[in-house]
């Protein structure tokens, strides 16, 4: 791979979210240039409106599961915007895979959540998009932001 090649790919990837995301929820996202120089900020934010997670995207040739190391920092963002949440995977020859925790499933359902973000599960784009949908159409996509109604990893 060439000097740089890595963070074009990864960039290449979070632009392919954002329109995929377009495309299944009708809401427009853009890249978070700030990124680069500040810690504990997600890779996408939408345009307008709210979003209940905030989404970490990672591109690999190689793999199988994500890495701790990912997870670990989508909840970093997550825990400073006051969000659930989100990993946005892909490895070469392999379908785009989304990390969220049990949390969104106990939110979506109405319920109060007291599930730290160690508990998570990996699911299909089409579902991480109707989790999402389900959130916003409650109403309420803003959630509690109290630790101790939604768990931070550590």
């Amino acid at each position: 791979m060439r000097p740089g090649g890595g963070r074009h790919k990864g960039a290449a990837f979070e632009r392919e979210v954002a329109g995929l995301l377009l495309d299944e929820l009708g809401i427009k996202f853009k890249r978070e240039i700030e990124q680069y120089r500040q810690s504990d900020l997600g890779d996408l934010v939408p345009c307008d409106g709210t979003f209940p997670f905030t989404i970490e995207c990672k591109r690999y040739a190689d793999g199988y599961l994500a890495k701790d190391s990912w997870w670990d920092q989508a909840c970093s963002a997550a825990r400073a915007a006051g969000l659930l949440p989100s990993l946005i995977y892909r490895f070469d020859r392999r379908p785009i895979i989304c990390r969220v925790p049990v949390a969104a499933f106990v939110v979506m359902s109405g319920a109060k959540d007291d599930y730290g973000w160690q508990y998570n599960a990996d699911v299909t784009f089409e579902a991480y998009c109707m989790i999402a949908r389900e959130i916003l159409a409650s109403g309420n996509p803003c959630i509690e932001r109290n630790e101790n109604v939604i768990g931070i990893a550590n």
